[in-house]
Parts: structure tokens; C-alpha cells; sequence
């Protein structure tokens, strides 16, 4: 089953924790009893949460990525109220939950690959209601796979295609076969059916070379019209990162285009691909700020954060940081 809990106030009170003279942002948040209810609410930012795994383990990655949303959850609702961050410009929707029948550690994956098709589906419509409402939606975990949903969701809600700027260690181009979280975007790109394309222009940011293969070098090469990267180790040859993210920003923020932070981009995060080399969080932040300061961001999304027991809190605490920096740049920015 394949099934949206809508977040209510009272299941919150217990992971609030309150102190006297203290706000926290939990206290402040608005909610909804359905999807038809958000185009009724004033608040700017729509949070909603992914908790699958699904796509990572099609694309034999690892699990975890299905724990993000609570990490995130426990954290964002106790961090403070004050002229920073204001909860009543949020409603917290709540969450995607996936347990569908009969699915093993042996199950083949291309019978995951199904289910995260229906996931598809399921993400696109939420995005879609969020996006015709004239809000931003802010995606919380789940698998890479979601980029699809997110991508079609907010092309249908515009009526054309939309572009992306994906902060990531690998691109997610790899071949049109059954649904994983390695393919999300090569199924919204569609490249060889035009007809069917949500995403039109493409770049990825802190690609790894290590990590690429071939073939997909050749796919950039051969469409640079619509695709572009910036690899990690030639970036370090650069003298800012922030001016490098801005030059590959400007590939697709001239028209509307959703922001991707893959989580394995950072170095040493807890990821289904955790990876020793990558960004510093401090610079995930900057580049954060940078893309919600264009008007033309519709949503973003978090994903691939695989929390452990021990890291849980850090892993909430950066995805907090994430999100509150993207509210606050894109809102001083309206």
C-alpha cells in the first residue's frame, strides 16, 4: 500500500518540547485534514515526507533512506521560533508511507522497480496539487527515484516541461529499464520520446568521476544542449565554489526549475551511498541559498539521507538547515 498520512497537531505534541518563554517551530506550523485543503491555506512552503527505500534497493544501494523523514521530523519541529523562521509561513503535510505485500530481501528487482513506479504516481499528484496551489513544495527522503515525480508532478501543474539543477555525486542517467533511483531522470528527460519529456534542461553539480560510466559522458556530449555537469575534482581547481554553482545555475534557472540535493554529495553524510569525498555542509548550505534566491525555483527536494541509530539527530539537524535556509533566501527573495 502506497498510502499519504496527513500530518495532524496532536500527533506532534510529544516531540515538541517545550520551554517557558521559548517558541518552537512546531508550535506554529499550520496543517490540513486533505490535499483539497492546501490551496486554502496562506502559507508560502508545503512540507511532505518519502518514506521508501524502495529505488535504492532496485538500484542496489543502500537502505535507510526511508528513515529521513522522522529524523528530519524530530528535529525541525524544536528548532526555535523567531524573526528567522516562521512557522506559520509552513504547512506540514506529512508523509508518504510505502509497504506493499510479499516484498523480501530476494525479491527480484525489477518487481521493486513496480512498486516504485506506483510511487511515481503518487509523488507526481501530491507535487502537482502543491504546485497549482501557487506553493513550494519541500520534499523530505526517500530514494533519488522521487526526482521523477517531483519533475512530472510540477511540469503538469505548469503545463511544460521544467529544468533541474541536481546537487549530486552521480547523475541518474543510467538506462530506461525498470524503475530505480538511478534512472529518474533519464525517465523524465526522455530523450527518445519527445512527446513524453517533463524535463527539459539538466545539470549536475559535484558529479564523481569515479562513478560515471562512460556512456553517460557520451550522453552529455551528444545533447549539451539540454545536459551539463561540473565534476567534483574539477571544481576544486576553481576559486570559488559558490561562482562555479552560480555559472551552472544559469543553465536552467532563466526558466522554471526544480533544485535536487542528493545527499551522497556530501562527504561522509550517512547516504545510500556514503562516500569519504564530496562537498562540506557548510557549502550544501551556500548553494542552497543560491538557487532559492531565483524566482524561477518551484520545489526542492532532499533525498538518499540514510540516517543510523547514532546519527539520526545530525542527519535531522543538517536536513533542518537545509530546509530553513532554502525558506528564508527564497522568501526574502519574493
Amino acid at each position: 500500500m502506497i498510502q499519504l498520512h496527513i500530518q495532524s497537531q496532536e500527533s506532534l505534541q510529544e516531540l515538541i518540547s517545550k520551554r517557558d518563554g521559548e517558541t518552537k517551530i512546531g508550535e506554529r506550523l499550520q496543517y490540513c485534514y486533505s490535499l483539497e485543503d492546501i490551496e486554502k491555506s496562506d502559507a508560502r512552503y508545503v512540507i511532505f515526507g518519502i518514506a521508501e527505500d524502495f529505488g535504492v534497493r532496485a538500484n542496489y544501494g543502500k537502505r535507510g533512506t526511508a528513515k529521513a523523514w522522522n529524523a528530519f521530523l524530530q528535529v525541525f519541529v524544536n528548532i526555535q521560533e523567531n524573526k528567522y523562521n516562521k512557522g506559520n509561513d509552513v504547512l506540514l503535510l506529512g508523509h508518504i508511507s510505502v509497504t506493499p505485500d510479499g516484498i523480501t530481501y530476494t525479491t527480484p528487482k525489477k518487481v521493486l522497480g513496480d512498486v516504485v513506479h506506483r510511487i511515481d504516481k503518487k509523488v507526481a499528484f501530491i507535487v502537482k496539487t502543491i504546485v497549482s496551489a501557487g506553493k513550494i513544495p519541500i520534499i523530505i527522503g526517500g530514494g533519488h527515484n522521487n526526482a521523477y515525480g517531483n519533475i512530472t508532478g510540477t511540469s503538469q501543474a505548469i503545463n511544460k516541461p521544467i529544468n533541474a539543477i541536481n546537487i549530486d555525486a552521480h547523475t541518474d542517467l543510467r538506462h530506461i529499464e525498470y524503475r530505480h533511483s538511478g534512472n529518474g531522470f533519464s525517465y523524465a528527460l526522455s530523450l527518445d520520446n519527445p512527446e513524453a519529456t517533463t524535463l527539459d534542461k539538466y545539470v549536475v553539480f559535484g558529479l564523481h568521476k569515479n562513478y560515471t560510466p562512460q556512456y553517460i559522458f557520451d550522453l552529455f556530449h551528444l545533447h549539451k544542449d539540454r545536459l551539463q555537469h561540473r565534476l567534483l575534482e574539477d571544481l576544486w581547481l576553481e576559486p570559488s565554489l559558490n561562482t562555479q554553482f552560480e555559472n551552472s545555475l544559469q543553465f536552467v534557472s532563466q526558466q522554471p526549475f526544480g533544485l535536487e540535493l542528493d545527499c551522497d554529495a556530501i562527504a561522509n553524510f550517512p547516504s545510500s551511498a556514503k562516500s569519504p569525498s564530496g562537498f562540506e555542509i557548510n557549502s550544501i548550505r551556500q548553494f542552497i541559498a543560491i538557487a532559492a534566491s531565483h524566482k524561477n525555483c518551484l520545489y526542492f527536494h532532499i533525498c538518499e539521507a540514510a540516517p543510523t541509530r547514532k546519527k539520526s539527530g545530525q542527519v535531522g539537524k543538517a536536513i533542518s538547515y537545509f530546509v530553513t535556509d532554502f525558506m528564508r533566501t527564497h522568501h526574502a527573495n519574493r
